[in-house]
């Protein structure tokens, strides 16, 4: 079974337990490669959960998992997760490279001690907090020009059509994208970031978000759109998502003025991307190529 269908699987398998929307990227104990946990705090949650939490200390540093394992399909899904051919735990004692700190080892004495406790007493601690669901949530056929890019995980970042707050903003004005789930990032445009993610309609979008809403700035190109102005030469349907679902954004009539920004390509087709003002509301978005013509001065 392959990476994906393991991580869908695994998804299916816990539609029943409480959802962390869109979740590949985070931890069971986002500190715990930093701070001693308490007893209280690792006793909530259930017996089988903290298999995976004391593993996730190991994980951290590329411990491989036995192939197809229920371990190695969990932390597979993970966006953090990276498998390290030179880990130094070789199955019976460490190899001359890094290993976890003093609060790593702390927290995995204790989460094992706590399990062990649960097992004395006969419980697997059913009233606890479950093991989250995870997912693959990698984007098949990405846009040209962008790539993945980690994020530490709990970050919302809001999404608008263009690098402003004036552009319109998806979703009915709440489009936002989480860093709990892949993004894929183009560059910088006027100090905003340039982002793909994953909707919860199955669908993606594409917009921009400020870099006052996250914690890390990674290090991207500067986009060169061209700003050039023309007209639609056809009725054609503007998208935020030329990817997947081909989500409408609005309907522009043949001599629609637009400024023609760049050209885009997916796995099926070529797009422009334009800007356009839709009943006074700044928008930017995919036409299929041939739509607009950049060479074309209206």
């Amino acid at each position: 079974m392959n990476k994906r269908r393991v991580c869908l699987f695994i998804a299916v398998a816990m539609l029943l337990l409480p959802v962390l929307a869109g979740a590949s990227n985070f931890y069971l104990f986002p500190d715990s490669d930093t701070r001693r946990l308490t007893y209280e705090e690792v006793a909530a949650w259930q017996y089988d959960a903290l298999g995976y939490a004391f593993n996730e200390l190991f994980a951290r540093h590329g411990r491989p998992f036995e192939p197809g394992g229920r371990y190695d399909n969990y932390f597979q899904c993970q966006t953090w997760y990276r498998v390290d051919p030179a880990y130094p735990w070789n199955g019976d004692r460490w190899d001359d490279g890094p290993r976890p700190n003093n609060a790593e080892w702390y927290n995995y004495t204790l989460i094992k001690r706590v399990r062990a406790d649960m097992k004395a007493q006969g419980t697997t601690n059913p009233s606890g907090k479950p093991l989250p669901p995870v997912f693959d949530d990698r984007i098949n056929g990405l846009l040209s020009g962008f790539q993945e890019v980690h994020f530490g995980p709990d970050q919302k970042l809001q999404v608008y059509d263009g690098p402003g707050t004036h552009y319109r903003r998806g979703a009915n004005g709440k489009a936002l994208a989480s860093t709990n789930g892949r993004l894929y990032v183009a560059g910088w445009e006027s100090g905003w970031m340039m982002v793909m993610y994953g909707t919860n309609n199955g669908g993606v979008r594409v917009g921009f978000s400020s870099p006052g809403d996250f914690k890390d700035r990674p290090n991207l190109p500067q986009l060169s759109f061209q700003y050039i102005p023309t007209v639609t030469l056809q009725e054609a349907q503007l998208t935020e998502d030329p990817v997947m679902a081909l989500t409408p954004i609005t309907r522009l009539p043949q001599g629609t003025p637009v400024t023609w920004l760049s050209r885009f390509y997916s796995a099926q087709r070529a797009w422009d991307y334009v800007e356009v003002n839709d009943n006074g509301q700044m928008t930017r978005g995919f036409l299929t190529q041939g739509t607009v013509d950049p060479g074309f001065t209206p």
